[in-house]
């Protein structure tokens, strides 16, 4: 046993020693492993960081436990027939349904309503086009786990009764009201007089379009500003246990007030922030699906780069071999410590790509100002593969090194 470790051990030394006489040749034949690892560590942790970012930009917006019932849903991309069919078939929610939800559904804990609409807002000639207004009942601020930074959120008093008061976004407040605060100041929307009450925290951007664009009004005095009768959002929320089971009581009971029966298909769409996460689980899934495979490439002809300096090693250390092989190494033993020394090659690229692979998502996620995750699956896969390529770019080279004849190996210079 101590023979054979001892074999090993000088193997092993030998390959080390070997690419340390050879620094530039091992650096410029480890560049294409580096690259190959990086690029697999790399892509990985932007599909990781791109769900992240998704996922948390959007429970900021929609918060937790959230569902929403509204004429047109879809978590997925539809194809332009069956969009045109629920189009057709699909009825906007009114104030009555959205009552009677409210009323009835036991298992929620929190039951909103929102109407959506634009408008450009003017303010002793400082102009911000289309802002987006929306009305809410009072609840909202509890179903999206909006945070207020100043002032407060309407109540559900306000909400329901002709109260001109207003909540604003953030960009809204730096537009007006960049260097007072704004609460009790007025806005006209539509030409409506609104007392800004409170203002939301700001939610920053999403892929470039800001979150943080909006006005928020008591639902009834939007529904009379827009002359809005139907078209209602119905927000729902639940304890954790009992979310899939409230959203299924509500979607019932919007279907019984409408008296959908059997098999007939549901003429509203339901979202929930679970889908939208496995939604976005199968989309990075699909795009790792294709995109990994195309970096993994940049590993093979790295493996091909390294066959080929392993030939030229052989070459270089014929005398060494056919001297080796006179004093009695086997084939076995010739074989492997080539094998060692391109295994050690790849295993040093995987390494340092992994240094470099760190330094890069750091560099992308500060200019892109998105968290970039390095997870260990992308770790494992690249380094694996790495190492998996240098056993298998060394076996040729290591087959012909242990088939050399020792007598003509000997002759030659």
């Amino acid at each position: 046993m101590r023979q054979l470790y001892s074999f090993y051990f000088d193997a092993f030394w030998i390959a080390l020693k070997s690419i340390l006489e050879h620094k530039l040749r091992a650096l410029l034949t480890l560049i294409g492993i580096i690259i190959g690892v990086a690029a697999v560590v790399v892509v990985g942790a932007s599909i990781a960081g791109l769900k992240t970012y998704v996922v948390e930009t959007a429970s900021k917006i929609l918060g937790s436990n959230h569902f929403m019932m509204t004429r047109m849903a879809s978590m997925g991309r539809m194809s332009d027939e069956e969009f045109e069919r629920k189009n057709r078939r699909n009825k906007d929610i009114n104030w009555e349904e959205y009552e009677y939800i409210k009323a009835n559904c036991l298992l929620c804990t929190e039951i909103g309503a929102q109407i959506n609409s634009n408008a450009d807002i003017n303010l002793e000639g400082v102009e911000m086009p289309a802002v987006r207004i929306m009305g809410v009942t009072g609840n909202m601020v509890d179903i999206e786990d909006k945070t207020i930074v100043e002032g407060r959120f309407m109540t559900d008093e306000e909400s329901t009764r002709m109260t001109n008061v207003c909540v604003i976004g953030w960009d809204v407040k730096e537009k007006f009201f960049p260097n007072k605060s704004p609460i009790g100041e007025t806005l006209k929307v539509r030409g409506v007089p609104l007392k800004v009450i409170g203002v939301e925290q700001q939610r920053g951007s999403f892929f470039g379009d800001s979150q943080d664009r909006h006005i928020y009004i008591p639902i009834a005095v939007g529904a009379q500003t827009f002359n809005r009768t139907g078209g209602i959002q119905v927000h729902g929320k639940a304890e954790t246990e009992n979310f899939k089971d409230s959203i299924e009581e509500a979607r019932l009971l919007l279907r019984n007030k409408r008296k959908l029966i059997g098999t007939e298909e549901d003429t509203f769409g339901v979202v929930n922030v679970d889908e939208f996460n496995s939604q976005m689980d199968q989309i990075t899934g699909a795009i790792a699906t294709v995109v990994i495979p195309i970096t993994l490439i940049i590993l093979v002809v790295g493996g091909i780069v390294v066959m080929n300096i392993m030939l030229v090693s052989v070459t270089e250390r014929t005398f060494e071999v056919g001297l080796r092989k006179a004093i009695g190494a086997t084939r076995n033993q010739i074989m492997l410590q080539f094998l060692i020394e391109s295994a050690l090659l790849c295993v040093v690229g995987g390494i340092l790509g992994l240094v470099l692979a760190v330094g890069a998502t750091q560099l992308v996620g500060y200019l892109l100002e998105m968290t970039m995750t390095i997870t260990l699956g992308y770790v494992a896969l690249s380094v694996g593969v790495s190492s998996v390529i240098g056993i298998l770019a060394g076996l040729y080279p290591a087959w012909k090194a242990s088939r050399l004849d020792p007598i003509v190996a000997l002759t030659k210079t």
